[in-house]
């Protein structure tokens, strides 16, 4: 297989590195402030209605990203049959979640959450980075500005609406991909298998990223919440990295093109994230947030999963990029059970820390999966 050259890969990386960390940057200083400004059984709440949205959202999405990605790399026509689903999926699920959370505004985050997935999926498939990086910005700079306009305006409960409010510019992508192209059904049944696996496996995605709140609540409280939601923002801003990396080397493992020195020195990286995971939290937590302070140990704990979701990325993206899907969903099944299972028993007894030492295992878990059956050539 021919390497990109190495002109291009910097050229490239450089261009959705920028963005990505340009977009989080401001989205993590947003984050940072409201947590400073409000109480945390607050902005556990916030979160846990987050949560609930981004669970919606990803159970109604049928053209996830990385199905969207791979096919659009791969040339094949899909993309409107796709969107036109998952929209109306969407639209289901956000009467649903309007219905039974009494928010409007969590309903359509819903079918905004829809909008950006779908999107990026296609920009990034088609390798139009620069489209892809602006857009990015722009929504980033939505986000921020008319989250901090609505909170001061209506306060925390302004939040959501603003955050749905960021992804409109998306949609141009959406409509004008459906208008160019036809619905074709045939697509979705020649390519159903790599459809539904993927779907099965942002389901269980999701049981890491969102249900783990949904749960948390009624059985920790908002407070712990609170804590478990800043430990994650700082987690946010030190997966960049690893997000940017596997957006990167999917399109282009599915293209069929590989750079084994980039994975390596991704995983060089990923060791000075964790470290610095650990030194700097005791430095900023007391200064900043000193209403936080139970968070300081879970967010060192929680850094050392940086190591192991970079060498997950690297597995994931060869696996996804030949459409084989059987132990990434295994995988991702085992991480999403270690992670509930540890939040019902270690956060019992141990609370935030039991959580955050169930978030490490439940990645080592899944990475270990996943190299077994890279080693062992399981499909």
């Amino acid at each position: 297989m021919n390497n990109t050259p190495k002109r291009n890969v910097l050229r490239e990386l450089s261009t959705i590195g920028l963005s990505d960390i340009v977009g989080m940057g401001l989205v993590a200083v947003f984050w940072f402030f409201i947590a400073a400004q409000v109480e945390v059984e607050e902005y556990g709440e916030l979160h846990y209605f987050i949560a609930i949205a981004s669970f919606a959202f990803i159970v109604s999405l049928i053209g996830t990203q990385n199905v969207i990605t791979v096919l659009t790399a791969k040339k094949i026509k899909i993309q409107s049959t796709l969107f036109t689903l998952s929209l109306l999926f969407g639209t289901l699920a956000a009467i649903i979640v309007f219905i039974l959370s009494g928010k409007i505004d969590t309903g359509i985050l819903v079918v905004s959450f829809i909008i950006n997935d779908l999107a990026i999926a296609y920009l990034i498939g088609q390798k139009n980075f620069s489209t892809y990086g602006k857009c990015i910005i722009i929504q980033k700079i939505l986000a921020v500005g008319l989250g901090l306009s609505f909170y001061y305006i209506f306060g925390i409960e302004g939040i959501i609406a603003a955050l749905a409010i960021s992804y409109i510019h998306f949609s141009i992508f959406i409509y004008r991909e459906i208008k160019s192209s036809k619905f074709d059904f045939g697509l979705i049944k020649s390519n159903s298998g790599f459809i539904l696996n993927n779907w099965g496996l942002n389901l269980l995605g999701v049981s890491r990223h969102h249900l783990d709140k949904i749960i948390l609540v009624p059985f920790l409280g908002l407070t712990v919440m609170g804590n478990y939601a800043l430990s994650l923002q700082f987690w946010a801003v030190l997966v960049v990295f690893s997000n940017i990396f596997f957006k990167y080397i999917l399109t282009y493992d599915s293209s069929g093109i590989t750079n084994k020195k980039l994975k390596i020195i991704a995983i060089l990286i990923s060791i000075g994230l964790a470290a610095s995971g650990i030194v700097i939290p005791p430095i900023l937590i007391p200064i900043f947030f000193e209403k936080y302070v139970e968070a300081i140990i879970a967010i060192q704990i929680i850094s050392l999963g940086i190591i192991p979701q970079v060498i997950d990325k690297i597995y994931l993206s060869k696996s996804l990029s030949s459409q084989k899907t059987k132990m990434v969903l295994i995988s991702r099944a085992t991480s999403a059970v270690t992670l509930i299972g540890g939040i019902l028993l270690l956060g019992q007894m141990y609370g935030i820390t039991g959580i955050a030492i169930s978030f490490v295992l439940s990645l080592t878990f899944q990475t270990i999966i996943m190299a077994f059956a890279n080693l062992r050539k399981i499909d």
